[in-house]
């Protein structure tokens, strides 16, 4: 881990990348506190521009306050973007784990499961399981997890396909080690830098699906996220660009931060492109 953090570091634009995303985690935590105005107020005229009458970023079709709302909207997109990687990541391991280290039939019939999903929509797919189970939070963070996984299950198939023929999980088989132990405690801790770097990039994909949907419609009216304020002022793009334009900023800098922080994961966990 060492080693991996000094490549890591050596990386300048993963750096600023974690500098960028680390900004953004503290506005989402500390912004509401310093900030405490709710988002969901009307508190002035609508579509005030912004630096007019004393708002920041202006005021959006109904007159709340949009640095409110994007603060809070932050910390909303974050733990959706956090919270679908891990149902993504807990998905796809356990299908790729259980299709490399089985093989034979329970491969095959889990890569066909894989197949399927992975040739459906991922964005038409997301909308009908939310438009069939509502538009909750929760729902749309299963959604997006649910459509997302075989990319991770590719994943952790191929390297569970690679260690399982070395020489100590061989040793490990001999001394009387159970599957699971196997799968669990000695194959699985060397396959997870891949799979750390796959969840990493799935966290900038689901901040996107959740503003795709709420672009659409599909979101809890009474949440606040970057996307639900992208979708509520959809209608008035033209009007008043800046009630789309800046949320579509802040989630732009925010995928961006979070794939050169999984670029530089990538470059400093791969042990190929260490030696570079």
């Amino acid at each position: 881990m060492s080693e991996a953090w000094t490549k890591f570091r050596a990386n300048h634009s993963a750096m600023v990348g974690l500098f960028v995303l680390v900004l953004i985690m503290l506005g989402a935590i500390v912004g509401p506190l310093l900030y405490p105005t709710d988002p969901f107020e009307l508190v002035w005229r609508p579509f005030s521009p912004p630096g007019a009458d004393g708002f920041l970023l202006g005021t959006d079709y109904i007159g709340r306050d949009l640095v409110a709302q994007m603060l809070v909207g932050a910390r909303v997109s974050l733990v959706v973007g956090v919270a679908a990687a891990i149902v993504t990541i807990l998905i796809g391991v356990a299908v790729g784990a259980l299709a490399g280290f089985y093989r034979g039939w329970v491969e095959e019939i889990l890569m066909r499961i894989t197949e399927f999903f992975q040739v459906l929509p991922t964005l038409l797919f997301s909308m009908v399981i939310v438009a069939l189970f509502g538009a909750s939070l929760l729902m749309i963070t299963l959604a997006i997890g649910i459509v997302s996984w075989p990319a991770v299950a590719r994943i952790t198939r191929a390297e569970f396909l690679r260690i399982r023929e070395l020489e100590y999980v061989t040793a490990s088989r001999a001394a009387g080690a159970t599957p699971a132990k196997l799968m669990l405690k000695v194959i699985l801790p060397n396959a997870l830098p891949p799979i750390i770097v796959q969840a990493a990039l799935m966290t900038g994909s689901a901040i996107l699906f959740e503003a795709g949907l709420s672009f659409l419609g599909l979101t809890d009216p009474n949440v606040m996220s970057w996307g639900q304020i992208i979708g509520s002022n959809r209608e008035f793009i033209l009007q008043s660009a800046y009630t789309v334009t800046i949320p579509g900023i802040a989630i732009f800098v925010a995928v961006l931060a979070i794939a050169l922080v999984g670029d530089g994961l990538n470059d400093a966990l791969n042990p190929k492109l260490r030696q570079r």
